[in-house]
């Protein structure tokens, strides 16, 4: 059964806010219970366990972080969500300025099955220096 635009619209919408709200869980719960994400090709995050985890680590990593939807592309059950997050590293406490995106495969109810997400580590590791 294939989703509809306005699903996907909400869901990417609520995904943003729930990364904002700084809360691992309410990000794992935008995810299908077996959700994936695998990030520049590393090892999947699985479940909504897994996937809080992942939302931690980010945010013990990024201080003050936003994460603001740039633009979303829709096709049948998949989209792209193209994204920017900003904040200050926590170790370094460098500013950061990371562009992105998330190529998903959503379920009827808007969940994310999969997720794909990329951005330039070596971008990001030169603004944690401070470069």
């Amino acid at each position: 059964m294939a989703t509809d635009t306005e699903t996907i619209r909400r869901a990417a919408a609520e995904y943003e806010k729930a990364w904002n709200s700084g809360d691992p869980e309410r990000v794992a719960a935008a995810y299908a219970e077996d959700g994936t994400i695998v990030i520049n090709r590393g090892v999947p995050w699985v479940g909504r366990a897994g996937i809080a985890a992942m939302a931690a680590g980010f945010y013990g990593d990024v201080d003050e972080m936003r994460v603001m939807l740039d633009d979303l592309r829709i096709a049948g059950d998949h989209a792209a969500f193209i994204w920017t997050f900003t904040g200050r590293h926590s170790g370094t406490g460098h500013a950061l300025d990371v562009k992105g995106w998330e190529e998903w495969d959503i379920d009827a109810e808007g969940r994310i099955r999969a997720s794909c997400g990329w951005f330039d580590a070596e971008d990001y590791a030169r603004q944690v220096a401070g470069g």
